[in-house]
């Protein structure tokens, strides 16, 4: 099986940890995904003074916007996700709910091996500042700084190829920020008729009503709700979303509204039910997704049990950007 290397810190912590490929399909999910390294308790711990010195230990040396270069003694270990600010940076102030693009590269504590690198495949992350998905840590570092800014990251894992405990460190550089809408904003469309219904408050956030007697469909359906006059979305893109999901049953399992700001995640990242109804759409719609079981989390179901196993899911998703 291919060992899958940790694409910087997004791939490890931030997004949707509901969405996230590893967990989706039913035949134990892609090659790609299946041994990455896994976010562990500790995600949720204060790190503890050894953990910041281990930080403030490694050297980083290199000119901004270009790839520093890590020194530090191996192996290098952390108690909990530990970050550290390296400079304030000189560009525009970070702000709650910019969307902030992240160059990035990381190591295995283990062996102080290199994993992946943003700069090296030209493919940068982004995530969203204020978003209480992050860990209370890295949001702390960039509180109060700029785009430029360059931070340390440390996350105890397991690494599921081997089993084994092992530290990751990232090395990131903010190297844009901006500002998006705050929910899908265009032309209403007239759903079909016996579909889930939606109704939105004045900030937009939706309500998902299932009709009574609805019958998990077996292929997927895709309703656009509201649609937008941006750039259509591809499959290899990076999307922001405001988003809920639903089970038939009501239950509302995740939704980024309720954490305060929207989630960015690759489409090549999320369950298969995400990348073939958000494909094709405009940035700016809003899309009601109805998803069957096969193409979300299949016999699996989640790990934490909160979306059981061949549960179709239902989910309203506002696209507000696309890279």
């Amino acid at each position: 099986m291919k060992h899958r290397t940790l694409r910087g810190v997004a791939a490890l912590t931030l997004g949707a940890s509901l969405l996230l490929a590893g967990c989706a399909s039913g035949d134990g999910g892609s090659e790609d995904e299946t041994s990455s390294p896994s976010p562990s308790a500790s995600d949720a711990a204060t790190p503890s003074p050894e953990d910041v010195a281990a930080l403030e230990a490694v050297t980083v040396t290199g000119d901004p916007g270009a790839e520093p270069t890590l020194e530090f003694e191996t192996p290098f270990e952390v108690s909990a996700v530990t970050a550290l600010s390296l400079a304030d940076g000189d560009g525009a102030p970070l702000e709650d709910g910019q969307q902030l693009t992240m160059q990035s590269a990381t190591y295995s504590g283990a062996d102080g091996t290199k994993g992946f690198s943003s700069w090296e495949e030209g493919t940068p992350d982004t995530i969203t500042m204020g978003d209480e998905s992050l860990p209370a840590q890295l949001t702390e570092a960039l509180e109060g700084k700029n785009v430029g800014t360059r931070f340390l990251f440390a996350n105890p894992a397991t690494d599921q190829a081997t089993g084994e405990p092992v530290t990751y460190l990232t090395v990131a550089e903010i190297t844009d920020a901006k500002t998006l809408p705050s929910r899908a904003e265009g032309e209403p469309v007239t759903p079909a008729e016996g579909l889930p219904t939606v109704t939105l408050d004045d900030s937009g956030k939706p309500t998902i009503e299932i009709p009574e007697g609805y019958e998990a469909p077996t292929e997927l359906v895709t309703q656009t709700l509201i649609k937008g006059d941006g750039p259509v979305v591809t499959e290899d893109q990076t999307v922001t979303a405001h988003y809920t999901g639903m089970l038939l049953d009501g239950t509302v399992f995740d939704s980024s509204w309720e954490r305060g700001a929207p989630t960015s995640f690759s489409l090549q990242q999320v369950i298969p039910g995400w990348t073939q109804g958000l494909a094709g759409q405009t940035v700016g719609s809003q899309v009601l997704l109805v998803i069957p079981s096969e193409l979300g989390y299949g016999a699996q179901g989640t790990p934490d049990g909160s979306i059981p196993p061949d549960s179709p899911l239902v989910f309203v998703v506002d696209i507000l950007d696309a890279q």
